[in-house]
């Protein structure tokens, strides 16, 4: 098999029609990057300034090489060339168009997007492994890690927020992949989650009370289906009066506030030093005298931190989980407790996790690639060893068969906890529950 069936996989995809102007692009990407290396740092240097000075280059390569091209031709080279010195290269456009929603590079010849929740294949390639490799390094970079055959694997984000993964070989068996989930340009709001049909307009203002209110929140749901995007909508239910301290992997929440402290995790350096956790941070946290703590997402020994200090006068902390339902969320909860190393009975665990969350709020994204709320619920006390659960909002499948879920509906049940957030001075009016 040659080199170019294995980056194109299946022989069913045509082959890419020869570049005549390869060479000449190779020739013209190395003289921009070797005389506007000192504009690119400049910060008078503006974008469009760049942009003109590629195009001023890639005429002089041109002509020194004797290369006739057409106008078209022309325009598209200068776009690919300052995609390249001054992008990401061939995954620039699909970074710029706001109906991709995820870009994902499998080794250098194979490039899918994600649009309305569908992955399809595009045309795009890169030149070569070399190629992109140095888009990798560029993103990785630009956030101070850093990413070889020693770590070859790495989270990182790029300045609009996107987030961003990259696995090297050996890892990755079919070249370097890179996946790159785009942030909204937009911050969300509530009403905009209504608008697409992600919540109901009761279910909305249900959760704002429950922020307002200081209960803590746990956001569930599978990957790609958008909790990150609701935790940042939830968060703008908090006062602008607050001291919020944001806690991720990799900074992507866009608080409105104006009093909010972000930390981020710092994986270890070159000798394998100098990690600062997430735990660490959640523990950091702590003396920062926070009104409320965001972590960006659990997923190891940190849940037993969190845990904690929503016991111990942390109300109207957030956060979210990877699990398939609340049910799961729960087990999963006690599962990244007993990461931490602490020998605990696992009544005491279920007993701190039913004291300290008070809603959970399940996100899913169904096969017509819409993203929903389909359930929220009250975790209420342990009986009997387990915890219990009652849903207040639930999106059941038609009697009739026909559609995906039906509307985000109360189930008419009064929540428990409104007492709890009486305590903060919010009332929840009878009509959102019944």
């Amino acid at each position: 098999m040659t080199l170019q069936t294995r980056l194109n996989g299946s022989g069913d995809r045509p082959p890419a029609a020869p570049d005549r102007l390869a060479d000449v692009r190779g020739t013209i990407r190395r003289s921009c990057v070797l005389r506007l290396g000192p504009s690119l740092a400049a910060l008078e240097a503006t974008p469009a300034v760049l942009l003109e000075r590629v195009g001023e280059i890639a005429d002089e390569e041109l002509a020194a090489a004797g290369v006739r091209v057409t106008d078209e031709e022309r325009s598209l080279l200068h776009r690919r060339i300052a995609d390249d010195v001054l992008g990401y290269g061939p995954i620039e456009p699909f970074l710029r168009d706001p109906a991709v929603t995820e870009v994902m590079v499998n080794g250098p010849g194979r490039i899918y997007v994600e649009r309305d929740g569908r992955i399809e294949e595009t045309d795009a390639v890169f030149a070569d492994e070399e190629h992109l490799l140095r888009v990798i390094s560029k993103i990785v970079s630009n956030i101070g890690r850093r990413v070889d055959e020693s770590s070859p694997m790495v989270d990182a984000r790029l300045p609009d927020g996107s987030r961003v993964n990259a696995v090297l070989p050996p890892v990755a068996l079919s070249g370097p992949t890179l996946t790159i989930r785009k942030f909204a340009g937009s911050i969300l709001a509530a009403d905009d989650l209504v608008d697409l049909g992600t919540l109901s307009a009761s279910c909305a203002e249900f959760l704002r009370l429950c922020v307002r209110g200081k209960l803590n929140v746990l956001v569930s749901g599978g990957t790609g289906v958008g909790k990150t995007t609701l935790l940042n909508v939830l968060s703008g239910f908090i006062s602008h009066a607050e001291r919020i301290v944001t806690i991720e992997d990799a900074a992507e929440l866009q608080l409105r506030q104006r009093h909010v402290v972000s930390l981020e995790y710092r994986p270890a350096n070159a000798e394998g030093r100098g990690e600062i956790a997430i735990r660490d941070l959640v523990r950091n946290a702590l003396r920062m005298r926070p009104d409320r703590i965001i972590v960006g997402e659990v997923r190891g020994a940190e849940t037993l931190d969190m845990l904690q200090a929503m016991n111990t006068g942390h109300e109207g902390s957030l956060t979210t989980i990877h699990a398939n339902s609340p049910r799961d969320a729960l087990a999963r909860l006690e599962t990244l407790v007993l990461t931490a190393g602490v020998e605990l009975p696992h009544r005491a665990i279920r007993e701190q996790i039913a004291s300290a969350f008070d809603v959970i709020v399940q996100v899913g994204r169904l096969v017509d690639g819409t993203r929903r709320v389909v359930d929220v619920s009250e975790v209420l006390r342990l009986e009997s060893d387990v915890v219990a659960l009652q849903q207040l909002y639930v999106a059941r499948p038609p009697a009739s068969g026909s559609g995906l879920l039906g509307p985000l509906q109360a189930t008419g049940l009064r929540p428990h906890f409104a007492e709890k957030a009486a305590a903060a001075g919010v009332t929840f009016p009878p009509e959102l529950y019944s």
